[in-house]
């Protein structure tokens, strides 16, 4: 094999739509676009949705709901999850180094689901009541950081 004789796969390159080239082409004459109108003529467009004058559907529906962009920077941990983590002290590089939480979070909040055994403190992560309450249940500590709600 060499160089100037590499050649795509039989079949894998097809040529393209070769449009306006006569009646035997099968694609003469109007090329595919049909008999007049908007979609006929050159530089014709209209915007997505658009549905010739009449409301377009995603203003004929009503809007609900939001969704703040917040919320990718806000991390979940639960008691299971420290548990199986074997520190004695929890902060965010500890979760983030562990694979808990992702590169990406910037505040992290313990709740109540599993059991704790083993006394843990938390050092800039909020905890929620249940959670609190569990964790100094096991002779453990939350040391919330300034600003975090528990």
């Amino acid at each position: 094999m060499e160089i100037n004789t590499i050649k795509p796969a039989q079949g894998s390159k097809k040529s393209r739509r070769r449009v306006g080239r006569g009646i035997g082409s099968g694609l003469g004459k109007t090329a595919g676009r049909g008999h007049k109108g908007q979609g006929s003529r050159a530089g014709g467009y209209h915007k997505v949705g658009f549905e010739g004058g009449q409301m377009p559907l995603q203003r004929r529906l009503p809007k609900r709901g939001f969704k703040s962009p917040q919320l990718k920077y806000n991390g979940e941990v639960t008691l299971a999850d420290l548990e199986r983590l074997g520190a004695d002290e929890v902060d965010l590089l500890t979760l983030k180094a562990a694979g808990m939480v992702r590169q990406l979070i910037k505040t992290v909040k313990v709740i109540k689901s599993g059991e704790l055994t083993r006394k843990i403190t938390l050092k800039g992560i909020a905890a929620t009541a249940g959670a609190k309450a569990a964790i100094e249940a096991a002779g453990g500590a939350v040391l919330s950081a300034p600003g975090a709600s528990a």
